[in-house]
């Protein structure tokens, strides 16, 4: 027992040992640094324990919280239930991510069954979080001093954006943790050559699996060990001569045991250790999934972002503070050139990882939050630049002038937590206009935080009318599971109901809740939204991310209904009737636009499909029965130009590219038809029908039954094989090689 506690204490609170030094070496710097560095570490970490209770439910954890029960199954079957480590095609591959802290939460939660589950995985985030904050200062205090890691863990503290992550977001926070775990640990490794310390060897080893066991992501860390260990060898060849082949050894012996810690915690690298590893690093590295996002006032795929999304997103809505410690940083490299491989070592985990999500146009979206583990570093060396820049003022009142400066630059992000806790995450600065310049012109609540504000209010001022149908009160919303939890307790009043903003008239809701995200920014802007029976809105400095709906007419349910049963003239008068209500829903003159479409009435859908494009001018359904009737009327000219505005808007929006085709088709105009169909391959839009057309045109142009389908799979192999897929890619491949033995016919 004596051997376990020594362990322990040896081993895992090596960090602290740093802070346990009185004396800062080589630092010209007042004793009380320490002190008062040590007490903000203690008031964070309860501040911080504090705020996370109010905190909501990010968009993501109730996926993770079902990958972490088939994880805790997995093990007591000893492997036996494998649903853990099975990747669903056509479903978020959960299985690719180790997720080490929600299993870990998951544990807790099995073991003491609270009520309120989310606060066990809210308070374990919050505390990994604040680790991040004292690895980061700890390396602060290595290179540069005790008033550097004070200044490092204040700025990472009233940084919103990271705050309010850290309370909820239990991928990307554990994961940026790591990393700067990683790099304290790798420095300090490195600082102690000749000498190898165990606690160090083995604490970096720890901190590497952990990074590998949230995300595989955490194999950059073996880069930068590796780099950084060479770097650092040349530079001190003198000093470590003769001393290479054990330091290889250790450092070969510290990532084999992190790359093994890794596997066991990881039930889809246990199955295949090394494989399956490589497949969740190919397969994260190229994301599929496409999530529209709004950036600079457009509504744009993640996969498209611009190049300069990342950072762009990062200098907007970190505090400028920060931005100019940086700046200090780097004008001040030559006065601190003693300490020159840590600073490279900072600025190379910043700076890298973002070079190359620029370089690589990777699929980000939600900000820079797949980016948040290259913040500490930048924090790091934006404590040490205002650190310097305090060092070099020698007069006492230009010091003080300077401290009291960047002491007001700290007061707008802390004001901004203060006024919209638990919102930190929504934060933007000085650069951007704050959030009045920020709304409508990109995402702000993406994780869907305020979803539980807008449910609390709902049970406690929900009440039924003449409307409600059932006897229970039914609140809406497209994020289902987060209402049904938040009413987990009321389940005698209220019924969850899955509710998408779009077809919001179509369901049967009395309450419905929205954040803003998905919502057109031109309705943003223009102030169509929140919509008149707004009864409640979640703000952050007045702008609304969030709003409770109440329903004051069902009309267009009662016309959603009736078109199920084909019963379009009751339809026609219920949505009529819904319009007059309220002469801005949506849902009722998109429909109802739709519906005379298909009763052959372009003029009457016309009206209908104006309307709305009156305050919701990019509304792509609106143009595209627009541009649908504008065809059948017979104005070709500008349904083309109105199927182009469509493109421009959506590239995805796979109606308007059939639209196109039947256009040019009664042109006889059949390249320009098939190169439209064709562009559905580019997108994974093209459906059987769309297929089926694409075939018949081929077979117009001259081509028989079998060359016709030898074009069509030789695109479809030409797609997969730009996209990387290589399985689908020989699929195709080999259905021409079919297709050309049983006819025995030459190649196009």
């Amino acid at each position: 027992m004596n051997k376990i506690k020594q362990f322990l204490c040896f081993y895992f609170v090596e960090p602290f040992n740093e802070i346990k030094i009185k004396k800062a070496d080589n630092h010209n710097e007042s004793p009380l640094w320490r002190f008062f560095y040590a007490c903000f570490l203690v008031i964070s970490l309860i501040l911080m324990l504090c705020l996370c209770t109010t905190a909501g439910v990010s968009g993501d954890e109730f996926f993770h919280i079902d990958q972490s029960k088939k994880v805790l199954s997995f093990y007591k079957t000893f492997g036996q239930d494998s649903t853990a480590a099975i990747i669903v095609p056509g479903k978020d591959p959960l299985a690719y991510y180790g997720q080490s802290p929600d299993t870990f939460s998951h544990i807790i939660i099995s073991i003491f069954h609270p009520n309120d589950y989310m606060q066990v995985r809210h308070t374990v985030n919050t505390i990994i979080g604040w680790l991040a904050i004292l690895f980061a200062s700890l390396i602060a205090k290595r290179i540069g001093g005790w008033r550097s890691a004070m200044i490092t863990a204040l700025l990472l503290f009233i940084s919103p954006r990271f705050l309010g992550h850290s309370f909820n977001n239990l991928k990307d926070i554990p994961f940026a943790s790591s990393i700067i775990m990683c790099i304290y640990f790798i420095m300090k490794f490195l600082d102690e050559l000749p000498k190898i310390k165990k606690s160090t060897s083995i604490c970096l080893a720890l901190a590497i699996a952990f990074s590998l066991s949230v995300r595989i992501g955490g194999l950059i860390v073996f880069a930068y060990f590796g780099l950084f260990a060479v770097i650092y060898y040349i530079y001190k060849r003198k000093e470590l001569k003769g001393h290479f082949k054990r330091t290889l050894i250790w450092s070969l012996g510290i990532c084999i045991v992190a790359y093994i810690l890794m596997v066991i915690v990881w039930p889809y690298a246990l199955t295949a250790p090394i494989d399956h590893p490589k497949e969740a690093f190919q397969g994260m590295s190229k994301f599929a999934i496409s999530i529209r996002q709004i950036f600079e006032g457009q509504r744009v795929w993640s996969d498209t972002l611009p190049y300069y999304y990342t950072p762009k997103f990062i200098l907007m809505t970190i505090p400028t503070i920060v931005i100019l410690g940086f700046i200090l940083s780097l004008a001040f490299l030559k006065k601190n050139k003693k300490q020159w491989f840590h600073y490279t070592f900072l600025i190379f985990t910043f700076v890298f990882p973002v070079f190359w999500i620029v370089i690589n146009k990777s699929n980000v979206y939600g900000g820079w939050r797949h980016s948040m583990f290259v913040y500490p570093p930048m924090v790091v060396l934006a404590g040490l630049g205002i650190s310097s820049l305090i060092d070099i003022l020698k007069n006492k009142y230009a010091k003080s002038i300077v401290m009291i400066v960047l002491g007001f630059m700290c007061i707008n992000p802390i004001a901004f937590c203060m006024r919209n806790h638990p919102y930190e995450y929504i934060y933007f600065n000085e650069l951007e206009g704050g959030m009045k310049n920020a709304y409508g012109k990109y995402e702000l609540d993406y994780y869907y935080h305020s979803i539980r504000e807008a449910t609390q209010w709902i049970i406690k001022n929900g009440k039924k009318d003449n409307l409600t149908l059932g006897k229970k009160i039914i609140v809406g919303s497209w994020r289902y599971p987060a209402i049904k939890y938040f009413l987990r307790n009321d389940t005698n009043r209220f019924q969850p109901t899955f509710v998408r903003w779009s077809e919001k008239g179509e369901s049967d809701w009395d309450y419905a809740i929205f954040c803003n995200t998905g919502i057109p920014p031109e309705e943003l802007q223009n102030g169509s939204f929140p919509p008149a029976n707004t009864v409640y809105q979640v703000k952050v400095d007045g702008k609304p991310i969030c709003i409770v709906l109440k329903r004051k007419d069902k009309n267009d349910f009662f016309a959603a209904q009736a078109m199920k049963k084909k019963d379009f003239p009751n339809a026609i008068t219920h949505f009529q009737k819904a319009i007059s209500f309220d002469k801005k829903n949506e849902t009722a003159l998109s429909d109802l636009s739709m519906l005379y479409l298909q009763t052959n009435r372009p003029d009457s859908s016309l009206i209908y499909s104006n309307q709305l494009l009156s305050f919701s001018p990019n509304d792509e359904q609106a143009l595209y029965f627009k541009a649908y009737a504008t065809f059948i009327k017979g104005n070709t000219s500008q349904a083309i130009s109105l199927c182009q505005k469509i493109i421009n808007i959506n590239f995805k929006f796979p109606a308007v590219y059939s639209l196109m085709a039947n256009i040019y088709i009664k042109q006889n105009d059949l390249i320009s038809a098939s190169n439209y169909l064709e562009k559905l391959i580019d997108i994974d839009r093209l459906d059987n029908q769309t297929m089926g057309m694409l075939l018949q045109i081929y077979q117009a142009q001259g081509l028989d039954q079998a060359n016709a389908y030898v074009k069509l799979y030789s695109l479809f192999a030409e797609h997969y094989k730009k996209i990387g897929n290589k399985q689908a890619e020989k699929q195709y491949n080999d259905a021409i090689s079919n297709i050309y033995g049983n006819s025995n016919m030459n190649k196009l």
